[in-house]
């Protein structure tokens, strides 16, 4: 039986003669500009090259941690106000030191040598410690510091230290509960934060952890938003250059296997790094910055490209070994294969262009981004092709005829194809109905995925930042800020009756506040004036206010005294366990606001803001998703011209998304915003072995041939370079799983896994699918009416 489909090898001329609509509208003639003058075309494509290397140049990282939630909201619009007006969070490296031994005498010195010379490293602004405490102060003066020049020793040593573990303004803050755990916060410059001296900055710091503490037994560990920057900013440059080598590789592997000759493997591998190269330097001249998501345009623009790359060397070698002159089969190649490589394009386009309806700025930028590479990734595949066909295949006819009798790596995938297919056309109306049921099993424990989020994401997680916080988390309850701004109505100053009080009101509700800990205030100083200088009057609190260093009263009291900040933390939990800790606040604020209206008093923070746009958003992506499933098939269905094609891509189209979201369930995890924009584009980007089977049936459906016939000789064609396809494919996409980002991890396995899928529905969905609906159609229509 196999012998009846090699005819299609032999006389692949009169595959040419089918329909004569193009389902891309000529679109695919574009193809056909470059290769009439190859040599320069080549020239050309060297000046773009060269520009492109010059736009990579001017791709900056976008390192923020707020980039996810970066939109024109009211809530995002008041974080950044809150942000400008007391910047410390922002540019505060957390230094987090711990050890049983931590409070031990020699330890304790070293440890304040380290403070001290941590202080002298450029870039520094200062910094707040336990050696910061202060004693009770001397009516007239100035308080003295809690920790003398000589620490005591013996007996009244161990004394001193049981008045430090209880002194109420370290405890539970900078000193934990049993005093193994010491929080020193270090303020850096906000110049040298959106710099490259950062990188110098922290280097310093951690050489003097090594230099000062290395002997003492002690652990010290780094987090905050500079250093969690700054390991997204090194993890995503690191990461960049794996996915680029690692990817390129995959695929020059896999096509000289399978071709076994270098010119083919050019030809088929070489345009999708060209469109890699271009795409990324216009993405940096179109000033595109570099982040967690656009991180993955390598290998995305490889997946885009690749496939189509890999069906136009594969149909252009057929026609070679049909006896075709090189210009004239990439020419008909082009023809061919091309309408099916636009429509693929324009799939992965609309996915792209559904990330639109985010309410986030980066997953938007991301859908540009993907949508200008996937225009270019068109452009340049199929220009590329058949120049390189045309300029680097040699002595042709000699080709042919070594390869006709000689092809056992591709006969061999034809073989499993042929086998494939002989099973799925016997029984259509059987496997059809199979597979809707499973796939509709599968959507209902997809529709059971609820919303997941944690900052921890954002940040690589085999590096320092995360280990630190989770030790903030266990020991201090939190190493994530959560604020309160309070802004005084017009007539009201920082320090007049009302204010004060309703700054200590707004303190003592967050304090009381389950799941908030280490609150800090202008109320926290005013009650340590009250209790240990028994005045509380405004004047001492002024005095005290104005001696406290800049960068220090910044962090809860506007430049310009009309805002104060009632600062505390919550620990990097999920956001569905944040966001009811956030509301609960909010709801008992209101008895604030009752109290003092007029003021106006907001609960803000970066771990707030997640909290409460987090599973909105990530539901808004995937209800667009769900969307995307009907707008793609009626694109493809107009596009093909038939009601047939448009019911027939929908299972195969949405298989893939529902087994991977049932992976997720199954692991316990739910939908992320890196899974769900994942599952978003592999969806558009699945469709890609089913529209160029689709493109080869209705080539191949022709009057006088069977449908069943069609069918398996679409298979036989189009099979091989589908599977090699997603095995390069899978393999560019699954590198990531080296990544520091978690994120990224999940994006990338994930994404792999989506395009193993749709392989799967592809070989045993839609086979079935489309024969009974083109049985379904004839017993409509007659057997005389063409159905695709």
């Amino acid at each position: 039986m196999l012998e009846k489909h090699r005819e299609n090898e032999v006389h692949v001329d009169k595959v040419e003669q089918g329909p004569t609509s193009s389902i891309a509208f000529g679109l695919e003639r574009i193809g056909l500009i470059a290769v009439r003058a190859p040599i320069v075309s080549c020239i050309i494509l060297v000046a773009l090259i060269v520009g492109a290397v010059f736009g990579i140049y001017r791709i900056k990282i976008d390192d923020s941690l707020s980039q996810l939630f970066r939109s024109n909201t009211p809530e995002f619009r008041q974080y950044e106000a809150v942000t400008k007006k007391f910047p410390a969070e922002e540019f505060d490296v957390l230094v987090v030191v711990e050890g049983k031994t931590l409070l031990a005498r020699n330890n304790l010195e070293k440890l304040r040598d380290f403070i001290t010379d941590m202080q002298l490293v450029e870039g520094t602004r200062g910094l707040v410690s336990l050696f910061s405490a202060r004693q009770a102060p001397a009516p007239g003066k100035l308080p003295a510091a809690l920790f003398p020049a000589e620490l005591p020793e013996g007996a009244a040593y161990d004394q001193f230290i049981e008045t430090v573990k209880n002194n109420e303004i370290i405890r539970g803050k900078l000193l934990s509960e049993d005093g193994t755990l010491a929080l020193i916060v270090l303020s850096l410059d906000p110049e040298v934060v959106a710099s490259n001296k950062l990188t110098k900055t922290v280097g310093d710091i951690r050489a003097l952890m090594k230099e000062d503490l290395g002997d003492t037994g002690l652990s010290v560990q780094l987090s905050g938003v500079p250093v969690m920057q700054l390991e997204i900013r090194n993890a995503v440059e690191r990461d960049g250059l794996t996915y680029n080598i690692l990817g390129i590789l995959a695929g020059c592997v896999i096509a000289i296997i399978f071709f076994r000759k270098i010119s083919f493997m050019v030809v088929a591998a070489f345009p999708p790094m060209i469109a890699i190269l271009i795409a990324l330097g216009a993405l940096g001249w179109a000033n595109f910055n570099l982040n967690m998501f656009l991180n993955v345009m390598t290998p995305l623009i490889m997946v885009i490209s690749f496939s189509d790359s890999m069906q136009l060397t594969f149909a252009a070698r057929d026609r070679l070994i049909a006896g075709q002159d090189k210009f004239t089969a990439f020419k008909n190649a082009v023809l061919v294969v091309g309408p099916a490589c636009v429509l693929t394009h324009g799939t992965a386009g609309i996915s792209f262009i559904a990330l639109q309806f985010s309410d986030s700025d980066l997953i938007r930028k991301f859908g540009e981004a993907g949508l200008a590479a996937t225009i270019i990734a068109l452009v340049t595949v199929l220009s590329l092709v058949p120049v390189f066909g045309v300029l680097f295949v040699r002595n042709e006819k000699l080709f042919a005829v070594k390869f006709q009798s000689a092809d056992a790596g591709v006969q061999a995938l034809r073989n499993f194809c042929y086998w494939i297919a002989v099973r799925m056309v016997g029984r259509p109306g059987l496997f059809s109905l199979i597979a809707l049921v499973f796939v509709a099993s599968l959507g209902v424990v997809y529709a059971n995925l609820q919303p997941r989020y944690r900052l921890a994401d954002q940040v690589p997680d085999k590096r320092q930042a995360v280990a630190a916080s989770n030790r903030l988390d266990a020991k201090l309850t939190g190493a994530n800020p959560v604020n309160v701004l309070i802004q005084f109505p017009k007539g009201e100053t920082l320090y007049s009756p009302e204010t004060l009080q309703t700054i200590a009101d707004v303190h003592a509700t967050v304090e009381k506040a389950a799941g908030v800990g280490n609150v800090w205030s202008l109320e926290t100083l005013r009650r340590w004036l009250a209790e240990k200088a028994g005045s509380d009057d405004v004047a001492t609190l002024k005095e005290y206010v104005n001696v406290i260093p800049e960068h220090l009263v910044r962090r809860f009291i506007d430049a310009e005294q009309d805002a104060v900040v009632v600062a505390g933390r919550v620990p990097d939990k999920d956001s569905s366990q944040l966001l009811p800790i956030v509301d609960k606040l909010d709801s008992e604020l209101d008895a604030v606001r009752k109290k003092h209206p007029g003021y106006e008093v907001a609960v803000t923070g970066l771990a707030a803001i997640a909290a409460r746009n987090s599973a909105g958003m990530i539901e808004k992506l995937n209800r667009g998703l769900t969307v995307e499933f009907a707008l793609v098939a009626i694109f493809i269905g107009l596009a093909f011209r038939s009601w047939v094609v448009m019911f027939a891509c929908i299972l195969p189209g949405i298989f893939p998304v529902v087994m991977s979201g049932t992976v997720l369930w199954a692991m316990g995890e739910g939908l992320q915003f890196a899974s769900v924009v994942a599952l978003t584009v592999s969806f558009g980007l699945g469709l890609s072995a089913t529209i160029h089977f689709l493109n080869r049936l209705r080539l191949e459906s022709k009057p006088g041939v069977g449908s069943a016939l069609a069918v398996e000789r679409a298979t036989v064609l189009v099979g091989p370079a589908l599977i090699l396809t997603t095995v390069v494919l899978a393999s560019g996409l699954v590198v990531t799983v080296f990544s520091d980002l978690p994120s990224l991890r999940l994006f990338g396995w994930l994404s792999a896994f989506s395009m193993v899928a749709a392989l799967v529905a592809d070989l045993f969905i839609l086979r079935p699918t489309a024969m009974w609906l083109i049985n379904l159609h004839a017993k409509l229509q007659g057997p005389d009416k063409p159905a695709i």
